[in-house]
């Protein structure tokens, strides 16, 4: 059973419940089959209720769920032949961001993505998928090998933001991410980009700054985060609701402003609550848009690539007027 998010209190309760007839049932001669199969019912329908009214804010905790595939979930799901390409031949090896050469069905690729761990030693491990400079050094070489070797590349986003510790500003962070959003203007490859979880600043947009930028149902995309955002402009993280809904930062409000290209469905009650069920929606959606880009031809290719980044904002303004 999945950790509860607090708008999940119903549900929690009612699972709770099947969770004991189920224990029950395993230690006498109890049938409780039908009665399982009814409260069951009524879990997916106020699931159903509770995810078609999420409020922004509630889809950034959704987004944020411990339990929500992650990067290293997906690059098992999905992938074959996978080979892991470390550190960025400068200063170390990053492991917030892991990538290298792989197969989606029979596609050779380059993978990118950024991992958050999901317990305490693997979130350290990870930094908690906050990149340092040498993560997206990292990933800038990746970018050169795929263009080097004509490989398609795929991303993953997910992540608060780039780590903003002092020796990150000193070892050059805005100047890494630069440079990767550089790159990725100049390659001639397929590029398409998913996020899978939180997309925040500058960390996200270093490496999904591609032809095709995907978001899973119910993550987040947004310059800085709600609490960040309420904290400056009005010195109150208590305004996060209030916040996070003139963010726009929802897949729907996205989509309709031009900044993403795609929604993946995700399942009933939130990607946390069927793993397998989401990585296969990404792996069907991620294939189609794919193969959508590498039948473009590669000046074509790039200068949509370009202008789509360029024109960013005009949905926005047009909805102003």
């Amino acid at each position: 059973m999945p950790s509860s998010l607090e708008f999940e209190n119903q549900v929690l309760i009612i699972e709770k419940k099947i969770a004991d007839l189920r224990e029950a049932s395993s230690i006498g001669d109890i049938n409780v089959a039908s009665e399982i199969s009814r409260m069951q019912m009524k879990v997916d329908k106020l699931l159903k209720d509770i995810y078609k009214k999420l409020t922004p804010w509630q889809k950034v905790q959704v987004a944020r769920h411990p339990d929500r595939p992650k990067f290293l979930d997906y690059i098992g799901g999905m992938f074959t032949d996978f080979i892991e390409l470390s550190g960025d031949r400068q200063f170390a090896d990053d492991r917030a961001i892991i990538g290298g050469f792989a197969k989606l069905d029979d596609i050779r690729c380059v993978v990118i993505g950024e991992e958050k761990g999901r317990d305490t030693e693997s979130r350290l491990e990870h930094n908690f998928g906050m990149p340092k400079p040498e993560g997206y050094r990292k990933a800038y070489r990746l970018l050169n090998l795929a263009d080097r070797f004509g490989l398609p590349i795929i991303s993953f986003v997910d992540t608060s933001g780039a780590f903003p510790g002092i020796e990150s500003e000193e070892r050059g962070q805005a100047e890494a991410i630069a440079k990767c959003m550089e790159k990725s203007f100049q390659i001639n490859v397929p590029f398409i980009s998913i996020i899978i979880g939180e997309g925040g600043s500058g960390g996200a947009i270093a490496i999904a700054t591609s032809d095709y930028v995907l978001m899973l149902e119910h993550s987040v995309y947004s310059v800085i985060s709600p609490e960040g955002c309420a904290s400056i402009l009005w010195k109150d993280e208590s305004k996060v609701d209030l916040v996070a809904e003139f963010q726009k930062l929802t897949a729907a409000d996205l989509l309709s402003l031009g900044i993403i290209d795609g929604i993946i469905k995700e399942p009933i009650g939130g990607a946390h609550r069927n793993k397998t069920e989401t990585i296969s929606n990404v792996k069907t959606d991620s294939v189609s848009f794919l193969k959508k880009s590498i039948e473009l031809p590669e000046d074509v290719r790039k200068d949509l690539r370009r202008r789509k980044f360029v024109n960013m904002g005009d949905g926005l303004r047009n909805e102003q007027r």
